[in-house]
């Protein structure tokens, strides 16, 4: 069977992985190199920032990524050389008006990952001694984790560019789908190149309503930025993934401390602004006040796909055969994409799938409506 993929995010990454493991043979295409885009932007936290303000379909997938990146990690770490990079380090959360319902989430939703104790100033010291005395209580989530998104997309393409039955096109803008009674039989690139395919699979994130013209469906994702900025401290400085307001702080374990993030409508740009990164530089110093001491190494801004509820579209595409769908993950890329690969895998070879798969179906798409001229 031959697939075309179009987009190398993660979605499109690890879409490509799952398919080509189980015996496909799989073209990848992407409007720049791959890897590039929000998925390198991100900061790699594997779970949704509080949990219980997301739809139930949000976690039911984003509860899969920590368990399917350690499996992958494993197999491909001894050919790329490359470390995910999957750092314990738990989260600590300050909004006191989040305490009640994250103490009450792992159990009222059987999600043990979930688990969090109530803190107070004592405890709080021994788990991250660098916590601003603003903050007398902190609910505690020992068993998150965060995996650094750049190396695990850098294995990934390492390890799908020498696979047998993987074909990368970058800096390759897919212009159209070639559909022909209601199926779908390829791609056409924006030089004319024409490659056939069994199926074709949509993983282009926040450039995914740039389809929705030729398949007649209404796709509301969009592009929301998100601006972050990184610290450099020693090795294993800060203990763990700190939370407030929204504003997060993600230490890694070299000493990279990731800073974000903020919620824009910019269109397609990806410009920082001084006010945005002074907004995320206050909030982080009001949780870590001795962060700075430390140099600023790195600002930078990603296009989150924003969709309804951030609930993806995952599956087969309405009315056109061999067309599917893996995107509109909003916030949640990283840590639902190993469970949305994995769930489009299992939709795209008939096979028994992990969750009910009805929730994410692009059934939800409205169809588009004409305008004649």
């Amino acid at each position: 069977m031959h697939i075309a993929i179009i987009g190398a995010g993660i979605s499109g990454l690890m879409s490509a992985l799952e398919l080509a493991e189980q015996g496909c043979s799989v073209d990848i295409f992407d409007q720049q190199l791959a890897g590039q885009a929000a998925s390198w932007a991100g900061g790699g936290i594997l779970s949704p920032m509080y949990p219980w303000r997301y739809a139930p379909e949000v976690n039911q997938l984003a509860q899969y990524g920590k368990p399917l990146y350690q499996i992958w990690n494993e197999k491909l770490l001894p050919i790329t050389g490359i470390d995910f990079q999957i750092h314990d380090t738990g989260m600590l959360i300050f909004d006191q008006e989040d305490f009640e319902i994250g103490l009450n989430y792992a159990t009222r939703h059987q999600e043990p990952m979930q688990h969090c104790e109530l803190l107070n100033r004592p405890k709080l010291e021994k788990i991250n001694p660098y916590i601003s005395q603003q903050f007398q209580q902190a609910i505690y989530f020992p068993h998150l984790s965060n995996v650094r998104n750049p190396r695990l997309l850098q294995s990934l393409i390492c390890y799908l560019k020498q696979h047998p039955a993987v074909r990368f096109f970058e800096q390759c803008p897919v212009e159209k789908l070639m559909i022909q009674n209601k199926k779908v039989q390829g791609i056409e690139t924006e030089d004319g190149q024409k490659f056939s395919a069994d199926h074709v699979v949509i993983t282009s994130g926040a450039w995914s309503q740039q389809w929705q013209q030729q398949i007649q469906r209404h796709i509301p994702v969009h592009p929301v930025q998100g601006q972050m900025l990184l610290f450099k401290t020693p090795e294993n400085w800060l203990p763990t993934m700190c939370m407030n307001r929204v504003m997060y702080l993600i230490p890694r374990q070299d000493g990279h401390i990731v800073c974000g993030s903020s919620m824009a409508e910019t269109g397609f740009s990806t410009a920082v602004d001084a006010d945005t990164q002074q907004n995320i530089l206050t909030a982080c110093l009001e949780m870590v006040p001795e962060l700075k001491q430390f140099p600023i190494v790195k600002r930078w801004a990603g296009l989150r796909p924003s969709s309804p509820q951030g609930i993806p579209y995952i599956g087969a595409m309405p009315e056109l055969e061999n067309l599917w769908a893996n995107f509109g993950h909003f916030r949640n890329g990283l840590c639902m994409g190993s469970g949305s690969a994995r769930l489009l895998r299992q939709l795209v070879l008939g096979q028994d799938t992990l969750v009910d798969p009805n929730a994410y179906s692009p059934l939800r798409l409205k169809q588009q409506d004409l305008i004649s001229c």
